[in-house]
């Protein structure tokens, strides 16, 4: 009587289970792949070949094969072998010009380089491919012309840390007897008004808004939020200057009561940091102003913020 043949033994490394282990656990991968990396890991942990066909919902025969195929090749041999088809209508220079293309400065007028743009380049210059293809070639190289994520360039500067952790500390814990102001300009804003009125909520059904606007051109305004309170003070202005910023300045050191100091902080636009407005401020000693670091408008709070809070405005 023939003897059982004897299962092949299974030694993993930390490297080899650390990505067997990735395989399993990814969700992007394959069903077959996952069930392949799940034989090998019970293999390898002393599991019979019958157990782990039944734990896993598959045949011994199946267990033997990718057992023996993991012993004999590695990871690699857990992955189906490409198939033979129809050879390749473009070959290596055909895609390095498609991404050479795609990652060029677009033609004048278009935002970037769509498949059927780089198709029509691409065959004025005697290489005949369909935009499918282009799309296929540029989905392999992970090019992804349409794609624009925001970039900054900022020095790892460890003043700037200094400073905004400086801007930070100040909104946690104002001074005693002051009033903590953040002052900033909103130029170009769009002077808009709906259309049609609003129809109220009623029971059973929200209220509901037209969606056209009439456009009333632009304004511009400067204003200061009390970080405390929230309430705001805004101004329309025609000009962002520093004779502009001093006359609203001036307007603040009046609405404060005398009493109190007032710190400000702000970017380090040119009407804040010009010679005449930095004069106005050595001739008021109760302002003290905080300047956010280069490149970190984001910790000036009355851009970024609407507070609900009751509003002044001053008209020109």
């Amino acid at each position: 009587m023939a003897g059982r043949a004897r299962s092949v033994a299974i030694r993993l490394t930390t490297k080899r289970r650390r990505k067997l282990e990735q395989i399993v656990q990814a969700a992007t991968s394959p069903q077959r792949l996952v069930l392949r990396a799940g034989i090998v890991l019970a293999a390898a942990g002393g599991t019979a070949n019958a157990q782990i066909a039944r734990d896993l919902g598959c045949s011994v025969a199946v267990v033997r094969t990718w057992r023996a195929r993991f012993a004999c090749r590695g990871i690699p041999g857990l992955f189906d072998k490409p198939r033979c088809g129809r050879p390749e209508t473009h070959g290596p220079s055909a895609r390095l010009a498609v991404v050479a293309v795609a990652t060029s400065v677009p033609p004048e007028g278009e935002s970037h380089w769509s498949r059927p743009l780089i198709a029509g380049h691409l065959r004025e210059r005697g290489l005949a491919i369909s935009a499918a293809t282009v799309g296929r070639v540029l989905a392999e190289a992970k090019v992804r012309p349409h794609k624009v994520r925001g970039w900054l360039n900022r020095a790892d500067d460890p003043a700037f840390w200094i400073r905004a952790g400086a801007v930070c500390r100040l909104y946690l814990s104002p001074p005693p007897g002051t009033v903590l102001i953040s002052v900033d300009e909103k130029t170009g804003i769009q002077a808009k008004s709906r259309k049609h009125p609003d129809i109220p909520l009623q029971p059973d059904r929200d209220a509901r808004r037209e969606f056209e606007y009439v456009r009333h051109g632009t304004v511009s305004v400067i204003a200061a939020m009390n970080v405390t309170t929230g309430e705001v003070i805004a101004e329309r202005i025609a000009r962002n200057d520093s004779a502009t910023f001093i006359s609203f300045l001036s307007l603040l050191d009046q609405s404060i009561p005398p009493g109190l100091d007032i710190h400000l902080i702000m970017d380090n636009g040119s009407s804040h940091t010009s010679r005449a407005t930095r004069a106005w401020l050595a001739a008021h000693p109760r302002i003290t102003v905080t300047y956010t670091p280069k490149h970190a408008s984001w910790l000036n709070m009355i851009p970024v913020n609407r507070p609900s809070a009751r509003r002044h405005a001053r008209a020109d």
